[in-house]
């Protein structure tokens, strides 16, 4: 059963274009009579009541109070079912102007229409089956995406392949759980076929719970991750930096300890969006940091600090002088530490000397940035790094309904193994089904719609 946080039986109203000034604006507006109701402040050639469904008309939004002139606009009407919330909708496109756009919205209060919820429009669409709550959620996520990656897998889930996979796995629960029903019903009759139910709820709960899986690779390339370049004082931190970034936000020099805090910036790599971080460099012995000036010893401190926090570390040794004493001192305290990517940096001038578990990088020449880039990705996505076309879930919702599935169909495989009570094991298939029914959307409450879709941008 679907719940609404909102009323869905009025007609909204919602801006949905940014609140600036700029060529066009578009206002969105939807509900039953809401297209009758413009006819109020519509003057055109046509009435907007008369008008085809898809079709655009030009014409002049008035007050209907005063009958001035708001603006001049171009309105598309939509009519129900046909429409992305399903219901008589129609989108006027207005001049970008703010007096423009706050004048008609008061116009359409006074019309009738009441301020549209963050998400309301998508809501509403939901609602009246024109998508379920997947396909919800990723109309947020393309429009949140920071990365073209991001929109690639946010447009899968948008055109339902992570719906589609769903049912296929219901739909043998739900099978599974109909043989389980017949036993209730016809209880003197023995279950022959046990070992092959068991094996393919194994098979369904596998396929479950590697797609809940997906949810790290799916909350990476949304929201990103925090990645740091670390090392020695002038082992090439800031111009690999630099070179990252594509531009020179760090300073490079030939004299130690130039970067004495943080330098932050925003990148992509391989569809990732990444917060990378220059940080301090290193000294080589405790005495000689004592004696820094205390700028410099407050950046290593913080730098220390950071790298205790990121996802990724990227640990510079430059190869013209090799490692040090100071470079073992960190690499053996984190040798276990599966963040650390250890780059041989300055390759253009050590290449053959490159240890087996570092990386040749230069960024002067640009040799071993392929591989690197690689190595990141790997890192913070595993061996799914290159699959652009594998579908993931990216939301907690969607990770804890699958969860509950996976425990569910667990116990159930369980049960029939032991030869529990027939009761028991349909009660375990009956939650992995509606746990994935809560997760396309199926059933579902009010509270969950609330929750999800106060995140959404109005007009949305």
């Amino acid at each position: 059963m679907k719940e609404s946080p909102f009323d869905t039986h009025d007609m909204i109203a919602a801006l949905s274009t940014p609140l600036a000034a700029s060529a066009l604006a578009v206002i969105r507006t939807s509900g039953e009579g809401c297209i009758q109701a413009l006819d109020m402040l519509f003057k055109g050639s046509h009435n907007l009541s008369d008008t085809p469904a898809g079709t655009i008309r030009h014409g002049w939004l008035s007050d209907p109070a005063t009958a001035d002139k708001i603006d001049e606009v171009v309105a598309t009407v939509y009519r129900a079912p046909a429409s992305y919330t399903g219901e008589d909708a129609v989108e006027i496109s207005c001049h970008g102007s703010l007096p423009c756009i706050t004048k008609i919205l008061s116009a359409l209060r006074n019309a009738g229409f009441r301020d549209a919820g963050p998400g309301e429009f998508t809501m509403r669409a939901f609602l009246n089956n024109k998508m379920d709550l997947t396909q919800a959620e990723a109309v947020n996520e393309i429009i949140t995406a920071t990365s073209d990656r991001g929109r690639i897998l946010a447009m899968h889930r948008l055109s339902g392949l992570l719906s589609e996979n769903i049912e296929q796995e219901k739909k043998k629960l739900v099978e599974a759980l109909a043989g389980i029903e017949v036993m209730i019903d016809y209880p003197d009759e023995e279950y022959e076929h046990s070992n092959v139910a068991v094996s393919r709820l194994m098979e369904t709960r596998a396929r479950l719970e590697s797609l809940a899986g997906t949810y790290r690779i799916g909350k990476t390339i949304q929201e990103g991750a925090v990645m740091a370049i670390a090392g020695r004082t002038n082992s090439g931190k800031s111009t690999l930096f630099n070179f990252l970034l594509k531009e020179e936000r760090s300073i490079v020099s030939e004299y130690h300890g130039t970067t004495r805090d943080f330098i932050e910036a925003h990148i992509t790599i391989n569809g990732i969006p990444i917060r990378l971080f220059d940080t301090a460099g290193f000294r080589s012995s405790g005495q000689e940091v004592s004696s820094l000036h205390p700028v410099e010893a407050e950046g290593i401190r913080r730098t220390k600090n950071l790298l205790d926090q990121v996802q990724a570390v990227l640990y510079l040794v430059d190869s013209s002088v090799g490692i040090t004493a100071e470079d073992h001192v960190f690499l053996e305290a984190h040798c276990k530490d599966a963040r650390i990517i250890k780059i041989w940096n300055k390759a253009d001038i050590q290449a053959d000397k490159c240890p087996a578990s570092f990386i040749a990088v230069s960024a002067a020449t640009a040799v071993g940035l392929p591989a690197l880039e690689q190595a990141v990705s790997e890192l913070l996505l595993g061996k799914s790094a290159n699959s652009a076309d594998e579908v993931v879930i990216d939301s907690q919702r969607q990770k804890e309904a699958l969860d509950r599935a996976v425990q569910a169909t667990d116990r159930a495989c369980k049960g029939i193994t032991s030869k529990a009570s027939y009761d028991l094991i349909a009660c375990d298939l009956h939650e992995a089904v509606d746990s994935l029914g809560a997760l396309t959307g199926e059933v579902t409450s009010a509270l969950v719609l609330e929750a999800m879709f106060k995140n959404f941008c109005v007009g949305k």
